[in-house]
């Protein structure tokens, strides 16, 4: 029997409420637009048409993904970030919209600063902050740098999926170890390091700590490994008068920002 796009979302829509999946129909549209290969405006749109046998078997397999607690993002291998759509895999986290707060303060920061910023984007991972930064300054300058090799492939496909290039470039760096090599002044350093303290890497929802890096979650003991670095070793970086930003995890504000003003930084403060 024929079935149309509304019979195949309405399937995905009842087998993910079953699953007790929260936004089940949010995620029953995107997996059925994503089997279809329609944007999802066109896909409601065209609810009422026959599908073809190959989308309902390929959005079947992308139901049975998702059942299993494999993120949604990484099933259609997109998520959109302030606006703009990243190329997502396990290689990277998930954007998510709490970071977005870092990227607006940033904004409020560089625009009351002057033209041609040049931006350093740590632990970058998709390259969301520092790509965001880039399209809504284009004067900016960008470097995103991150220590996986996998991370950065795709960041510069994100980079690339955005027409930032060449604007932005992508730098293997290790940030417990330093800048790599001499890489001039920034005006802005903004990093949403890895923060999570490596005892309670087990507590994590599954759906974080079975599918996303842990290279990109575990901050060390206390989860402050990374932020000590960046202190310690990436302060030369910054030029006089530029702005470090990072986003920190529940609890750990007053010590990051201890450390901040330790370190010798000036007007420390935030939406923590």
């Amino acid at each position: 029997m024929a079935r149309t796009y509304n019979d195949v979302y309405l399937t995905v829509r009842r087998l993910l409420k079953q699953q007790g999946i929260g936004e089940y129909a949010l995620e029953a549209r995107r997996i059925t637009a994503h089997a279809a290969g329609l944007a999802e405006a066109a896909l409601v749109a065209r609810l009422g048409s026959y599908a073809p046998p190959e989308t309902e078997r390929y959005a079947a397999e992308l139901t049975a993904r998702r059942l299993t607690g494999e993120p949604l993002a990484y099933i259609t291998g997109f998520w959109e970030f302030f606006g703009l759509p990243f190329l997502v895999s396990p290689s990277v986290l998930i954007p998510r919209m709490d970071t977005e707060v870092l990227v607006s303060t940033a904004l409020g920061l560089l625009r009351d600063g002057g033209a041609s910023p040049r931006i350093l984007d740590l632990c970058c991972g998709s390259g969301c902050i520092g790509c965001a930064l880039a399209r809504q300054i284009p004067s900016a300058r960008v470097v995103l740098a991150d220590i996986s090799p996998q991370a950065l492939a795709l960041c510069r496909k994100n980079v690339s999926l955005n027409r930032l290039a060449p604007r932005c470039i992508c730098l293997e760096a290790d940030v417990r170890q330093g800048p790599p090599l001499p890489m001039g002044q920034f005006d802005l350093v903004v990093s949403n390091p890895p923060y999570i303290p490596t005892g309670e890497l087990e507590s994590l929802d599954a759906s974080v700590r079975d599918w996303e890096p842990m290279l990109a979650l575990d901050g060390g003991q206390d989860g402050l490994d990374f932020y000590d670095a960046i202190l310690d070793r990436w302060q030369s970086v910054l030029s006089d008068g530029g702005c470090l930003i990072l986003e920190v995890g529940e609890g750990q504000a007053e010590p990051v920002r201890a450390r901040m003003e330790q370190a010798g930084f000036r007007d420390v403060g935030g939406a923590f």
